[in-house]
């Protein structure tokens, strides 16, 4: 296993970079090469590293481990003072200066004198020989993953997949958020409405429809807001690396989705199952079946039009109010319960049947009202 880091202490604290730098150095004992480009380390960390490489203009000046670094400088006339980080000595002293001609060119001869040096080392001499020896080898150590075919998608999906369930399971609180939501949203409807009643003169219905206003509304309104806080970090990733040729953006998006789903079915289930019982909707399971389905549906239709809009605007802040106007607009003109379907204008009607809402709200008015019987009073 082979990680490769570019600057991995930058703008850390000491305490937290000389941390880093020790894990670091703990794995590369563990049967892996690590490769770190580093600024500015701490002189403590000089003898952590097994092999330190400077290099100048392109060309290597030096490679070896602390001790042949601090001896062959110093066998050239280039001793580290006592109390300086070596780190910063030796890239001072490799460094080419531009601020003048002069100084350039003198910087520069001087960092071509310890390229020669380095050249004509035995450190150097060590080094060739080893990269002749292990060329000649018949045997070559077998390279993990090394495959001329590029992997499969459905490969590279699983990756991406569990990448994204990886990073996500870091939050917990966020992963509660996600699961609970809808339910946080359940106990204040059913702590408004308390338990649905048959009688007509005490609101049976207009609270019933209340109720089904309130569940093809805000289900798909918390899809929304899942899909604008999680995606736009992951669309920023699949850009870059679908740029490197490492896969589509298509299978970002589909790891995405095959993510998110599991998160949607328990947390509309757990908002369904509490809001239906406690408040009394119609005493069936099958009919409970088909409330639960619906809002699932809503939910992630929700969550999937963001998506459609952040593959589109970049900007979250913008989606994320459109997306709040469109919820909004789809409610009011494919529901019907703002203002009767009949009496909308022609425009409006014809856009009511492009809304998911107004399907989703019909069946759920059809699923609770079918058969039910009212009182009136005495």
């Amino acid at each position: 296993e082979v990680m490769l880091l570019d600057e991995p202490t930058t703008g850390l604290d000491c305490l937290t970079a000389n941390q880093i730098v020790s894990l670091l150095s703990e794995l590369a004992h563990g049967d892996r090469i690590v490769i770190i480009t580093i600024h500015q380390p701490r002189s403590e960390l000089f003898r952590l590293f097994d092999k330190i490489a400077i290099m100048s203009f392109g060309e290597m000046v030096f490679c070896g481990n602390p001790m042949e670094m601090i001896t062959f400088f110093s066998d050239h006339g280039y001793s580290c003072p006592e109390q300086s980080n070596p780190f910063d000595f030796f890239v001072d002293l490799t460094s080419v200066d531009t601020r003048s001609k002069e100084r350039e060119l003198e910087t520069y001869s001087r960092v071509q004198v310890i390229v020669s040096a380095y050249k004509n080392s035995k450190i150097f001499s060590k080094v060739r020989a080893d990269i002749e020896r292990t060329k000649c080898m018949k045997e070559l150590p077998p390279i993990p993953f090394k495959n001329q075919d590029s992997p499969s998608a459905f490969y590279k999906l699983w990756i991406l997949l569990r990448r994204t369930t990886r990073n996500f399971s870091r939050d917990k609180m966020g992963i509660i958020m996600r699961l609970l939501q809808n339910l946080l949203f359940g106990l204040f409807v059913a702590f408004f409405l308390l338990r649905l009643r048959s009688d007509l003169v005490k609101g049976a219905v207009q609270d019933r429809v209340g109720l089904v206003y309130q569940c093809v509304s805000a289900p798909p309104y918390t899809g929304m807001l899942n899909a604008v806080a999680l995606f736009p970090p992951l669309r920023a990733i699949s850009d870059q690396e679908s740029k490197d040729g490492l896969y589509k953006k298509w299978q970002m998006l589909l790891a995405y989705i095959v993510h998110f789903l599991p998160f949607s079915v328990i947390s509309v289930a757990i908002f369904s199952t509490f809001i239906y019982w406690t408040v009394g909707l119609y005493p069936d399971a099958s009919r409970f079946g088909i409330f639960f389905a619906v809002v699932l549906a809503s939910h992630i239709i929700g969550e999937l039009l963001t998506l459609v809009i952040l593959g589109v605007v970049q900007n979250p802040n913008i989606v994320q109010s459109g997306v709040v106007l469109l919820n909004s607009a789809g409610v009011i003109v494919g529901t019907g319960l703002v203002r009767s379907i009949e009496d909308m204008p022609i425009p409006f009607k014809i856009l009511s049947y492009l809304t998911f809402q107004k399907y989703s709200s019909e069946v759920l008015v059809v699923n609770e009202f079918y058969g039910l019987n009212f009182t009136c009073g005495k």
